[in-house]
Formats: C-alpha cells, sequence, structure tokens
C-alpha cells in the first residue's frame, strides 16, 4: 500500500475519528445491488475477523492489512464489481480511502465463532448490528448461520440470527444469511457441502425471521445447484470459498448463475489472493461470468 493512503488512514483514527462518519455521510450509494450486468458481485473480507487468515498454504495470508487494503482497492476498481461485504475495521479503512462510492456495502454481524475454537458454534454477534449499519448508509448486514445439529448451541445461534433478520428487515436493509449444515469431527467444526445437506440449511435459513422480504442467502457452490437453488424463493449469491481449481470454479459458478434465483457472487479469497497474484485479472474473470 502506497505510503500516502496509509498515512491518510493513520492520521485520520489518531487525530480526528469523526473523519470516518463524516465520509460514510458523503459516501455516493449505489443506485442498485446489482450491476449494469444484472446481477451482484461483491468481493468479501471478514475472514481476519474471526481468526481465518489464511489462504492456501500460507496461514497468515490475510494478517497483512496494509496488502489486504491494496487487493481491496484493486479489486473495487475494476469494472462490474457492485460491493464489498467486510467488518468495521475494514470498511471504515475503505471510507477513508474513498473508494466505496457506488459501490453496495454490507456489514459482517457475527464473528464470535472464531476458526478452531471449541465454541465456534457460539457465534455471537460482536461486529456490526442493524443499527449501526442503517447508520453508516449501508446496504445491509451479513451473518454466518451454521446448524450443528449435534452441538446445543446452535439454538441460541439461530435466535440470534433470527433477532437480526428481523431488525434489519424493520429497516428495510438486506440480511444476508449464510447457511451450513455442520458437525464436529477430529475436533473441529466442518460444514457438510453434500447437496442434501445444503439443501436442508436452506429451508432451515429461509424460515428465520419474522418477516422475509429482505433476506438473501449466501450459499455455496456445490454439486446438484438445481436442487439447491430450487429450496427456497429468496435471491442467493453464490460465495467463492477456498478454491483449489480455480478453472473448475468458475465453471461451476458460471452454471449455477444460470439459475432464477441466483443474483450474484460474493468471493474473497479467491479473488483477492488468486494463485499468480493478479487480483484484476482474476476479479475480470468472475465479472464476465455475469
Amino acid at each position: 500500500m502506497q505510503s500516502e493512503k496509509l498515512s491518510r488512514i493513520v492520521s485520520a483514527r489518531v487525530g480526528d475519528p469523526g473523519a470516518i462518519a463524516a465520509a460514510a455521510a458523503r459516501r455516493i450509494r449505489a443506485p442498485s445491488l446489482l450491476g449494469e450486468h444484472g446481477k451482484a458481485m461483491i468481493i468479501a473480507a471478514d475472514h481476519p475477523a474471526r481468526g481465518a487468515n489464511g489462504v492456501g498454504s500460507d496461514p497468515t495470508a490475510m494478517a497483512d492489512r496494509f496488502e489486504l487494503l491494496d487487493r481491496l482497492c484493486t479489486a473495487l476498481e475494476r469494472p462490474g464489481v457492485t460491493g464489498v461485504l467486510a467488518t468495521a475495521d475494514i470498511l471504515e479503512d475503505l471510507l477513508l480511502l474513498g473508494v466505496l462510492d457506488g459501490k453496495s456495502v454490507f456489514g459482517s454481524m457475527n464473528r464470535a465463532g472464531l476458526a478452531g475454537s471449541v465454541f465456534e458454534i457460539d457465534d455471537r454477534f460482536t461486529g456490526y448490528d442493524a443499527e449501526t449499519i442503517a447508520a453508516m448508509g449501508f446496504d445491509g448486514g451479513k451473518m454466518l448461520t451454521r446448524v450443528a445439529l449435534d452441538d446445543p448451541a446452535t439454538p441460541g445461534a439461530l435466535s440470534e440470527t433470527a433477532r437480526a433478520v428481523n431488525e434489519l428487515n424493520d429497516r428495510r436493509l438486506i440480511a444476508m444469511v449464510e447457511p451450513f449444515m455442520s458437525a464436529w469431527k477430529d475436533g473441529g467444526i466442518r460444514n457438510d457441502l453434500s447437496t442434501d445437506a445444503v439443501v436442508k440449511s436452506v429451508t432451515i435459513a429461509s424460515g428465520l425471521g419474522r418477516r422475509t422480504a429482505y433476506t438473501w442467502l449466501k450459499l455455496p457452490v456445490v454439486a446438484g445447484m438445481e436442487r439447491v437453488l430450487a429450496s427456497s424463493t429468496l435471491p442467493a449469491l453464490l460465495l467463492g470459498g477456498e478454491v483449489t481449481d480455480p478453472e473448475a470454479a468458475f465453471a461451476s459458478w458460471g452454471k449455477a448463475l444460470k439459475q432464477p434465483t441466483a443474483q450474484g457472487l460474493v468471493v474473497g479469497r479467491s479473488l483477492l489472493y488468486p494463485a499468480g497474484g493478479d487480483v484484476a485479472g482474476a476479479v475480470d474473470k468472475a465479472v464476465s461470468l455475469l
């Protein structure tokens, strides 16, 4: 990251914290959640707040904040990118850099389910709340919702998600729910990415909250996406996850995007840290699928 940009962030945080709210107030909002191509292309960067800093074989790739911001700025400048999803610390840095004009912005809400912890399913809301998302002029909030039938913390996690869905719906803001059927295995939480399990997670997530008019789903791309996307009428965004075979991933994303409820992509690590390091090229290829 250029020293001038870094100095701008640090100087504001030290000497003028109010600059963050001022930047949010003057930000030009996106006219639509969807781009000119009719789909959303959202860059996700909320992994570090859950302690999930690894990319591929590098366990600390996302822990260099200056490099992450530089990669985010590159991605957000590419044509066809419609928005960003992140926690408050990252979104405020991006506001200070002035790169969020015309973009949809989603705040990450629950980050207490730290990766690898014994309390991972007890994913409490330690990030954004609906009130602050509205006050900042953002478009919605995202919540990770893992359903572990073998963990008694699951009902509490579902209840917290339902509350957030309600509060966002009341403010006419998008509630982006990312559901998984999960289970404890070998001392850690593992998400079940079989078609039947993802379908079940969709049907559970779709019923959370007293209203669903503003609820969208964030779903993994798995085998049988026709069945997955037929299990709810809620708009769905497809997540990228950890990609080991880029060509196969892009092909599967493109196929899934043809389904009527699929409204775009929410992709993070595989575009921000692509094999070969060409962030702009990876983002442009994802946009081309839309």
